[in-house]
C-alpha cells in the first residue's frame, strides 16, 4: 500500500543531490560552446586555405595566358602581374600577399617557348588576420601554369 506524506511534508529528492536540479542544461550549453567554437574556426580556416588554392590556380593560369600574348618583355610582365592581382582579388584575397614568378624555357618572345607562371599566396587566418597589426598566416599555397608562345600573335 502506498503511503502519502504527512500534511505539508515535502518528499526528499532521490540520490541526495539536493539543489543540483537543472544544472545539466547549463553544463551542456557551456561544453557545447567550448567544443563548437574551435570546430567552427577549423572549418573556416580550411575553407580559407581552399579558397586560396583556387585563387592561385586561376591566377597562375591567367598570368601565363596574358604573358604569351605580349611581344615586349616588360609589358608582358606588367600585364601578367595585373592579371594575377585581378584573379587573386576576385577571390577575396589581398594581392599584396601574392607573388608572381615568370620563367621561360628559351627567349620569352620566341615562338614555341614554354612560359611558366608560378604564383604563391599567403593565406591569413580568418578573423585574426583582419586585426590591425596582426599577421597570422594559416598557409602558403602555390600553383604554376605553363603556356606555349604561339607562332602568330
Amino acid at each position: 500500500m502506498l503511503s502519502s506524506p504527512a500534511d505539508g511534508a515535502v518528499p526528499e529528492a532521490r540520490g541526495g543531490a539536493g539543489g543540483e536540479e537543472g544544472s545539466a542544461i547549463v553544463e551542456f550549453i557551456f561544453l557545447a560552446v567550448l567544443l563548437m567554437v574551435p570546430v567552427v574556426y577549423l572549418i573556416l580556416t580550411v575553407g580559407q586555405v581552399q579558397g586560396g588554392a583556387y585563387a592561385v590556380v586561376g591566377a597562375a593560369d591567367q598570368a601565363a595566358k596574358v604573358f604569351v600574348l605580349h611581344e615586349d618583355g616588360a609589358a608582358a610582365e606588367a600585364a601578367a602581374l595585373d592579371a594575377m592581382n585581378l584573379a587573386v582579388t576576385d577571390m577575396g584575397f589581398d594581392a599584396a600577399g601574392a607573388q608572381l614568378t615568370i620563367s621561360c624555357s628559351a627567349d620569352c618572345s620566341t615562338a614555341g617557348t614554354i612560359v611558366t607562371a608560378r604564383v604563391q599566396l599567403r593565406v591569413e587566418l580568418p578573423v585574426v588576420g583582419s586585426l590591425p597589426g596582426v599577421s597570422a598566416t594559416a598557409a602558403t599555397v602555390e600553383s604554376s601554369a605553363s603556356q606555349k608562345v604561339g607562332r602568330f600573335k
